[in-house]
């Protein structure tokens, strides 16, 4: 019997099982009910007891090596067969697969861009890892501008320094610098600031940000086009009003708000208890900014403008917390299905 199992296992060690349907008839001929291993374990049983050991030690590996064969070629999956297998599990149950939606500020960030883009204004990008120049001195920021300090911004290097940008008005330098006037320009990007995360405000968010530059633009220009903008995304009925502000890269300046209303508790947290939501800071472009690029501001004068996705966002679909925005909760997106 010794024999015949040194035989057996050569043998099994060198059979050829091409797909999972000969594994199978191989598992049924050697461990079925009626298999060759039952008909060895009657033999075992008859050997002699100073056999039994090594004959023992046999069958075991025996055993073992069919359940290893039968393994090898099973665990490839039906119709599969080695190197050439593709992964794929057909035993899987059948199924589809959900269907996913478009995130909410993907949605309202491509419905702004394409009001503006039917206004006549062109996309342009830029760099998130900017430098101090393109970021903050090209913008007239003064030296001792809290925005420098590390309270504010998320500085990656110093001397020089780079930082990931606080806005895109970055942009708007880089295409001054680049570009003579005439220019109609609208820059979408992720920006970062170093704040604390809350229902209002977070570390990294989304702006849009407008740039006209030409003969003769005036601050009336820019409110009817913030006015258009409003009217066309929330409605012709939308209320805006200005309230006077200050940016160091426009004078004068503005922030712009959008009636939200004050009928539930949700209204009253967002707004305050006013009723308004602001939206973006715009102002006339500063002389100052004008030059540092290379453009003669005797000549020209333009108007800029500045938007959170977010905060638009919120507005649009009555969203109360602006943190569900980045925590991927399917419930949550799932209820943007349909939106384009």
């Amino acid at each position: 019997m010794r024999d015949q199992l040194i035989a057996l296992l050569a043998e099994v060690s060198t059979l050829d099982l091409p797909d999972a349907e000969a594994a199978e008839a191989f598992r049924i001929a050697w461990l079925g009910r009626k298999g060759r291993m039952k008909d060895l374990m009657v033999a075992f049983k008859e050997a002699p007891n100073e056999e039994k050991r090594e004959l023992g030690k046999l069958l075991n590996e025996l055993k073992g090596s069919i359940e290893e064969r039968i393994e090898s070629v099973t665990s490839q999956g039906p119709g599969q067969s080695g190197s050439g297998s593709s992964g794929e599990d057909l035993t899987r149950p059948a199924g589809g697969l959900g269907i996913g939606t478009h995130h909410p500020l993907s949605v309202v960030r491509r419905e702004i861009i394409g009001i503006f883009e039917r206004m006549g204004f062109v996309v342009s990008e830029g760099p998130e890892i900017e430098d101090d120049w393109h970021v903050f001195s090209g913008l007239n920021f003064p030296e001792e501008h809290p925005a420098r300090d590390m309270q504010d911004t998320f500085f990656v290097d110093r001397n020089p320094d780079l930082l990931l940008r606080t806005h895109t008005s970055s942009v708007q330098v880089r295409e001054m610098e680049q570009h003579e006037p005439p220019m109609r320009l609208i820059m979408p990007g992720r920006v970062f600031r170093n704040e604390a995360v809350s229902s209002r405000a977070h570390c990294m968010f989304h702006q849009i940000e407008g740039l006209y530059i030409d003969e003769g633009v005036s601050f009336a220009d820019l409110k009817q086009t913030l006015l258009l903008f409003a009217q066309e995304f929330f409605g012709p009925e939308t209320r805006i009003r200005l309230r006077p502000s200050y940016f160091p890269f426009t004078e004068p300046s503005a922030e712009v708000d959008v009636y939200w209303g004050l009928e539930t508790e949700v209204d009253k947290r967002i707004t305050k208890g006013t009723g308004w939501l602001e939206i973006l800071g715009c102002g006339m472009v500063d002389p100052n900014v004008l030059e540092a690029a290379g453009i003669d501001s005797r000549k020209y004068s333009g108007y800029a403008f500045g938007m959170g996705v977010e905060r638009i966002t919120m507005l649009r679909y009555q969203i109360g917390d602006l943190r569900a925005f980045f925590e991927n909760d399917a419930r949550f997106l799932d209820q943007f299905k349909g939106q384009y």
